[in-house]
């Protein structure tokens, strides 16, 4: 130990010198991992798209036409994708890694033969940038063109296809020869083969509409225009980085809130040779219920199983109130001196009515009945506990809206009785029932929770249900069935940002493609500490900023 400090040296220009040198050394290393992350991505992405090729052939040659063949084809379908995106996020991470040494090489992946020329049959629109007045280098005036360079970015205009041709003039000048030429623009994504537009309807069509990559190429096929489904993965990888630091900035919102709604549910993910279950959470913060003035959002999480880790990684920096269900992983959140500060738990009365309801549907009973099939044996006692939650319920819905401090004073007024009296209730009927009966178990449940079912009464903030996080998850119930699955660890960690920022917009009464495609367009050009004008809360569309400046 001391050895080492002795050679250290005593000038402070050396030791600067070779902290210096320590973070060069630390970059190279850095880069080198990213460029040998970015190959091995490259050799999967190789390997996938040879597996589908080979599954394809085999059906055209065999004439397979079972559902199990074309399940098949799916799979390897989205597991191409996926990969694909995979491996542009690790080129575009190679790249940035690599920019800042000089001895470590680049990587350039070999992009896959399938790409093509846009068709010729689409219109084109000429954009001509305008060309420099005057030399760039001694201010002369006396240029004359030598050419230009054309950039094609292909675009769509609802259901419209055109290719852009971006026209950069090139002029020289005739008194020193100096070339001038006006600067490339920004491109959404790097290559920019798409335009804004495209990118918002591919992302949002996945993503918020459940249709997979492989079955958008198939209709754009159709529509005349052919764009290889690696092509269109490449440009999801793309988007997901390019938005990831207003991801950041809805994830930093939403964990700054003092109330939070959490939830979770399945989500099946490819493995080898079968699919497993993995789970998708969501935290949603909306404080409009109680009149708060901070816009609404919601961050969600991928994680391959439902270990208690993973709500305690997203939420370590959290302290507050959170409105959950009674899973058992949420429990270490709520201990007394939890750093950085306490988590208090909400407990969910929608959840505690299920089993009651089960037990107290009269109309489904009526139901069974017209259709001739047996009817379902209800409980008095059920139906009077789930008489006296919904009259909860219906004074919720009076103080919806309103400030804290009004919807305390009529929860202290109204709800507070019927409460009292409700535990009185279920304590009588509990003490006459086996320990086994279902009433019991759904009594015990509220019971055994009854500091966080009743802290609605001391806190106008917390909400008698968690309807807003499942509220949240709705979309993924129903892409489930239209995308069956995830490719991969890494698609279902994508497929959450982009859920968050999707369903953040539908939140602020934003619509997501006309969102996503602004802010592509704007955000490769928009200074760093300027972002949050970005984000969906406080977007304005490019084109009112225009009317409004004319």
């Amino acid at each position: 130990m001391d050895a080492d400090r002795d050679a250290l040296p005593d000038d402070v220009a050396a030791l600067k010198a070779a902290l210096a040198d320590e973070r060069a050394k630390g970059l190279e290393i850095a880069a080198e991992l990213a460029v040998a992350r970015a190959k091995a991505s490259e050799d999967s992405v190789l390997i996938a798209q040879q597996k589908l090729r080979i599954a394809k052939l085999e059906r055209q040659i065999y004439g397979q036409r079972s559902e199990r063949s074309s399940r098949l084809i799916d799979q390897l379908a989205l597991t191409f994708e996926e990969l694909e995106a995979d491996a542009t996020e690790d080129e575009l991470a190679a790249e940035r890694a690599v920019a800042k040494t000089t001895t470590v090489r680049g990587f350039t992946r070999k992009r896959p033969a399938e790409r093509q020329t846009f068709p010729a049959h689409l219109p084109r629109e000429r954009v001509v940038i305008e060309p420099p007045t005057a030399c760039a280098c001694c201010g002369g005036n006396r240029l004359r063109k030598l050419g230009e360079d054309v950039t094609q970015t292909l675009e769509v205009i609802p259901r419209q296809w055109k290719v852009i041709e971006t026209v950069r003039e090139k002029f020289s000048c005739r008194d020193c020869e100096k070339i001038s030429q006006v600067p490339a623009p920004f491109h959404a994504i790097p290559r920019g083969w798409a335009g804004p537009s495209l990118l918002a309807m591919i992302v949002f069509e996945k993503f918020g509409q459940h249709q997979p990559l492989n079955r958008q190429a198939e209709r754009y096929a159709l529509e005349g225009v052919p764009i290889a489904l690696s092509t269109i993965a490449d440009a999801v990888g793309s988007v997901g980085l390019a938005l990831d630091p207003l991801l950041r900035m809805v994830e930093a919102h939403v964990m700054a809130a003092a109330r939070l709604h959490a939830d979770d549910t399945t989500v099946p993910v490819l493995a080898k040779g079968k699919t497993d279950t993995g789970r998708c959470w969501v935290y949603v913060r909306d404080d409009r219920p109680f009149g708060g003035a901070d816009p609404p959002a919601a961050m969600f999480y991928y994680s391959r199983d439902r270990k208690g880790e993973h709500p305690r990684a997203h939420l370590a920096r959290y302290a507050g109130i959170l409105q959950a269900d009674a899973y058992g992983g949420y429990d270490q959140l709520y201990l007394v001196g939890r750093h950085p500060g306490p988590i208090r738990e909400a407990a969910c009365w929608v959840h505690a009515r299920r089993p009651f309801f089960a037990m107290a549907d009269i109309e489904e009973n009526a139901r069974r009945k017209a259709a001739g099939k047996k009817e379902i044996p209800l409980s008095p006692i059920a139906i009077e506990v789930v008489r006296r939650i919904d009259a909860l319920f219906e004074i919720e819905r009076s103080v919806n809206g309103r400030t804290v401090e009004e919807r305390l004073t009529v929860r202290q007024t109204l709800s507070r009785p019927l409460v009292e009296e409700l535990q009185v209730y279920m304590r009588e009927q509990l003490a006459r029932l086996s320990r086994g009966h279902d009433l019991a178990k759904a009594f015990n449940y509220i019971l055994k929770r009854w500091a966080s079912f009743t802290l609605f009464l001391e806190d106008g903030r917390v909400c008698l249900s968690n309807n807003a996080a499942e509220r949240g998850l709705r979309g993924i119930a129903l892409g489930r069935k239209a995308w069956l699955f995830c490719g991969s660890d890494r698609g279902g960690r994508r497929a959450a940002a982009m859920y968050s920022l999707i369903v953040t917009c539908k939140m602020n009464g934003v619509d997501p493609q006309a969102w996503l495609a602004d802010v592509l367009a704007r955000i490769a050009a928009q200074p760093a500490h300027r972002l949050d004008e970005l984000l969906p809360w406080n977007w304005t569309p490019a084109s009112a900023i225009s009317a409004r400046a004319a």
